[in-house]
């Protein structure tokens, strides 16, 4: 009499799995999208205030640069549709981000019933939005354990050098690296399969390996750390921290503190609301709520700069770092995208400022507090 076990029912098939995958590289093209997009819109500002604000077209029709990025953009979304090649989606990467900067420039005129592009709500939008991106930018660049489905992925991926090749020697590492992680682990007996047959494919003698001289950008890149690291030692930029956080914590208090001294006149305090009133920066109370706000804000982002400027001159490094990261973090978040909506563009220096500031404290902290764990940047 036969038994269920004597001729067993054979395994289902796996299911369809579809789960999306971080690309390998999503953070570098992140960064060429960002870079575009900042070039892209500041630029095309640039350009109209030096040009006069061209038309472009007869008397009834006006092409306007939103039409240009939006061919742009339909061109990076046709690449990656023709062509498999990897230097597709660093182009790709480029032109979505000037095509978005050329867009989003003219929001201004989708959101107002005039078709204003002057709109004063127009600037923070843009940077909102920009930082929205920066954000999204934060979250793919974050590492993420990688399963073997993730990784052989990544190894198809990477095995695209070897087509081109381009494959370097520490690029083959890394794969061999990958592959044996996947064989160790040995979740699925497929997988480890054709992990040992590629490990054998890249280990041949034929298989050709590009030399590994270093590159033009690597070799400045190099060069770069070595003249920072020479010139820019702890004390020297802790005292460019202490005068940048000093600059920019009073270029921030210097318009509350204007705005204070001109209430002890009242010819001089009309003459401010008119001048907002006139640029229509203040519409009723929503926006004199937002100007009150701004004053607020920034006053306060500015002493906490300060005070940080002070301890570092203490060499209260630790404190100092805490106090002054997420100051120019919350100046970037918060305070900036009131700033754009009553000085327009013209905050862009000021956030650039900030930016770099916040980089010079990242790389303070990473130079030279390796062993603290009192804040965690």
């Amino acid at each position: 009499m036969r038994t269920p076990l004597d001729n067993p029912d054979p395994a289902p098939p796996p299911s369809v799995n579809r789960q999306a995958i971080r690309r390998l590289s999503a953070g570098k093209y992140l960064v060429w999208m960002l870079l575009s997009f900042a070039a892209s819109v500041s630029s095309t500002r640039l350009f109209l205030e030096l040009t006069g604000y061209p038309r472009i077209g007869g008397r009834e029709i006006h092409i306007a640069h939103v039409l240009w990025g939006g061919l742009l953009l339909f061109i990076a979304a046709l690449l990656p549709l023709i062509w498999a090649n990897r230097w597709v989606y660093r182009a790709n990467a480029i032109l979505t981000g000037v095509g978005i900067g050329l867009f989003i420039d003219e929001v201004g005129k989708f959101i107002t019933l005039n078709n204003d592009y002057f709109y004063p709500a127009a600037a923070p939008i843009i940077y909102v939005f920009f930082l929205m991106t920066v954000l999204m930018y934060i979250l793919v660049s974050r590492p993420r354990l990688a399963d073997d489905r993730t990784e052989f992925y990544y190894i198809l991926e990477e095995l695209e050098e070897v087509l081109n090749h381009d494959l370097s020697d520490d690029e083959r590492a890394q794969i061999l690296n990958r592959l044996e992680g996947v064989s160790a682990r040995n979740l699925d007996p497929a997988f480890a399969a054709l992990a040992s047959k590629l490990a054998e494919f890249l280990n041949s003698d034929s298989l050709y390996l590009k030399p590994t001289a270093p590159g033009a950008w690597t070799h400045l890149l190099k060069n770069a750390e070595k003249m920072e690291q020479r010139i820019f030692t702890q004390n020297r930029l802790r005292a460019s921290l202490v005068g940048g956080l000093l600059a920019i914590g009073f270029k921030m208090l210097s318009y509350p503190v204007g705005v204070l001294a001109s209430l002890r006149s009242s010819a001089e305090f009309s003459i401010l609301l008119e001048d907002l009133v006139a640029r229509q920066l203040v519409r009723g109370s929503l926006t004199l709520n937002l100007f009150n706000l701004r004053l607020g804000l920034e006053s306060f982002m500015s002493f906490t700069l300060l005070i940080a400027a002070v301890l570092f001159a203490l060499k209260h490094d630790h404190r100092a770092l805490f106090i002054a990261y997420f100051s120019l973090l919350g100046a970037l978040t918060i305070v900036d995208p009131l700033l754009f909506y009553f000085e327009q563009f013209s905050a862009i220096i000021t956030a650039l400022i900030q930016f770099v500031l916040l980089l010079a404290i990242v790389r303070f902290r990473k130079r030279f507090m390796k062993k603290s764990s009192e804040i965690t940047i």
